[in-house]
């Protein structure tokens, strides 16, 4: 089953502060009996704030939270006080969440840096009082203005993983041992479809302390971009990823077809998913020898980089994290 503590996606109703009213008032004190207008300015009503916080990792926290309201400004007071400003309300998430419009889809904002602050909502203005509206002509001004309106509206919040690699492939082509091999990462591992249902991340240490970060994502299939097995779910993870690691089982009858296949799904979701650096891996090859191996080569996909390579015999790896560091750094 997959983990519920991961969540990658909530729709939330978010609503900003109104703005507090300016307020009509004039000066009264002993000994002047006609004194001139003194309302203050209404206060700035709160705002929706998405922060990002890189020791979060999904947005279970709004899993049940459905309603976010900001606190609206004060009314402005006599002696040209202004309102107090409506607190505004900052919502904690991710690093790599995107915030959409959930009536048409648009996106509003993608927060993508530690401790980044983006506002979501705009609280309402505070309305000016009748002080700001003195004039030669009217020195007594019986006007002020009101604040301005919230913002409200469905919002919807998902999470794209942020990571140097992505792997890419069919269910059971090796990814989650890989990924455990290479790094601290323990993924669930079985001899069956899509036992990776929640993206799993990795920090992979390579030469002089450098290091880079690997996601395991749930495998694809054919038709995954048109919703079948898990559809396109986590497809949207491997957007944000800077090369694509696809992997294909030595033992696969046609690799050349298995890797279009993969690369369609990619292009049939997204095409810019197709300008990304790739590298193509031949998992379980230490089931090949030399010559098996050799005549493999003839068959492979033109126009990628191909290393063989095997988790489980620990072959190739140094050669794939290489491989990888270079593309990273092109």
């Amino acid at each position: 089953m997959a983990s519920p503590n991961f969540v990658d996606y909530v729709k939330i109703f978010c609503r900003s502060g109104a703005g507090g009213a300016g307020i009509v008032h004039f000066r009264r004190e002993k000994h002047v009996e006609k004194g001139g207008p003194d309302g203050g300015d209404g206060g700035r009503g709160g705002h929706i704030i998405l922060k990002a916080n890189r020791n979060r990792w999904t947005l279970l926290h709004l899993k049940y939270q459905k309603h976010i309201f900001a606190e609206r400004g004060e009314n402005g007071q006599g002696a040209l006080k202004t309102g107090k400003q409506g607190k505004d309300e900052i919502i904690e998430v991710p690093v790599g969440t995107v915030a959409k419009d959930a009536e048409t889809g648009e996106i509003l904002l993608e927060i993508t840096e530690h401790n980044s602050q983006k506002v979501l909502l705009s609280g309402g203005r505070g309305g000016l009082g009748n002080t700001n509206f003195k004039s030669p002509t009217n020195q007594a001004p019986r006007h002020a203005q009101s604040g301005e309106l919230a913002q409200e509206m469905w919002v919807i919040l998902e999470l794209k993983v942020l990571a140097d690699v992505g792997l890419v492939g069919f269910p059971n082509a090796g990814k989650s041992t890989l990924l455990s091999v290479l790094s601290a990462a323990k993924p669930e591992i079985a001899n069956y479809p899509f036992t990776t249902l929640t993206p799993n991340l990795g920090v992979v240490a390579y030469r002089d302390d450098r290091s880079f970060v690997m996601a395991d994502i749930p495998g694809i299939i054919e038709g995954a971009s048109e919703g079948k097995g898990l559809g396109i779910r986590f497809l949207r993870h491997i957007e944000r990823n800077s090369v694509l690691l696809f992997m294909i089982p030595a033992d696969t009858y046609d690799i050349r077809k298995e890797f279009e296949i993969l690369l369609n799904e990619l292009q049939s979701y997204n095409p810019e998913m197709l300008d990304k650096k790739r590298l193509l891996a031949i998992t379980k090859s230490d089931l090949l020898d030399e010559e098996l191996e050799e005549e493999m080569r003839q068959e492979l996909p033109q126009g990628i980089e191909t290393i063989f390579i095997s988790s489980v015999a620990q072959k190739g790896l140094m050669e794939l994290k290489d491989t990888i560091w270079r593309q990273l750094n092109l």
